[in-house]
């Protein structure tokens, strides 16, 4: 039935949403099929978004795992990135091809800038003139420093900042501060939790190429809506808005593009060739002996041609090609005697 895509960066909720909703959805009564990274790699591997090879083929499997599942019965929930628009689109023909609905919810970690950002806008706030360093550092008597612990130590003057040179450094008699001071140690509760619910380490490096080219979904475009914004894991999912999307709209009607080719008996696609065949075997045959201005009469049909030029073979193949291709996917077993002048109607308007 509906399918569900789940879309944001690492870290932003997606694999407690996608739970919270299935839960719903199942108290509901309905069946649900979540299609993870997990369930197509068999182990959660971050590193996979690192070689764009193995996630060109994680998209693909991905994509069929989707496809396997969508019918008009089951909701399927996509869990996985799904940060190119492309990808997005992908899934939005198969919903229009199934001729079922679809909805995109959009994961959004609240003030989460990228992780290099955020190191810098760290050592902005810190106090001038003084560095910082995460090793654990002995203190005088030869006691170790506690593990994690961040240590200040001063900086001689004229030392490098920052890339600004310092002058005068104060001197401070601040050997060794609490984790919770420094922030760039601390872990937003949001992200141990999406990362108690993901269970997959995606290292600050990744997160930041990720970033860099995450496209962000847009409302105004036909594959991204409905787009449902969730800043957060304090934020209720809209359940009612989602059941309503997903149950109440109609689904896209399919077009040509994802329209499945409609099967033709072996015998009318035998005819077809044969009848064309004939009708250009007759028609090179009568074109030496015809002038421009005559009407030939060509075998098995009832209406006549007129001849204004000599025509080659290769043309009349390449028109008969394209009369096949088009009777082929609007097959007419009622027209089956009329096939030869229908080919000759057409060799007149292509012609002429």
């Amino acid at each position: 039935m509906p399918l569900v895509v789940f879309c944001g960066l690492p870290y932003s909720g997606k694999s407690r949403r996608a739970k919270e909703l299935r839960g719903a959805l199942e108290a509901d009564g309905r069946a649900v099929h979540v299609v993870d990274d997990a369930s197509v790699l068999g182990v959660e591997d971050a590193t996979v978004y690192g070689d764009s090879a193995r996630e060109k083929a994680l998209r693909a499997a991905l994509r069929a795992s989707v496809e396997r599942r969508l019918s008009r019965h089951d909701v399927v929930i996509l869990d996985s990135l799904n940060y190119i628009k492309g990808f997005r689109y992908e899934l939005y023909c198969l919903a229009r091809a199934a001729r079922t609905t679809l909805c995109l919810v959009y994961c959004v970690q609240p003030g989460s800038p990228s992780p290099r950002r955020e190191a810098a806008d760290v050592a902005e706030r810190r106090v001038p003139n003084l560095s910082v360093s995460w090793r654990a550092r002995a203190e005088e008597g030869g006691k170790p420093a506690a593990a994690g612990a961040c240590v200040r130590r001063e900086l001689a003057p004229g030392s490098m900042l920052n890339g600004a040179v310092r002058g005068d450094v104060p001197k401070l008699d601040c050997r060794e501060i609490e984790t919770s001071d420094c922030p760039a140690l601390t872990t937003p509760e949001n992200q141990k939790s999406a990362k108690c619910v993901s269970g997959a380490f995606f290292s600050p490096e990744l997160v930041e190429a990720l970033t860099l080219r995450f496209e962000a979904p847009d409302s105004r475009n036909r594959w991204d809506r409905p787009l449902f914004t969730v800043v957060g894991l304090e934020e209720p999912l809209p359940f009612a808005e989602i059941r309503s999307a997903l149950f109440e709209n109609r689904a896209p009607p399919p077009h040509q593009a994802t329209q499945s080719q409609p099967l033709a008996s072996s015998s009318f696609l035998h005819q077809l060739d044969q009848v064309t065949n004939q009708v250009l075997t007759g028609l090179m045959e009568a074109q030496k002996s015809a002038i421009p201005g005559d009407l030939l009469k060509l075998p098995g049909t009832t209406e006549h041609l007129l001849f204004t030029r000599p025509l080659t073979m290769a043309e009349l193949s390449r028109l008969r090609r394209q009369f096949i291709s088009y009777t082929k996917m609007h097959p007419n077993y009622e027209n089956l005697p009329q096939l030869a002048n229908m080919f000759l109607q057409y060799l007149s308007q292509s012609l002429h």
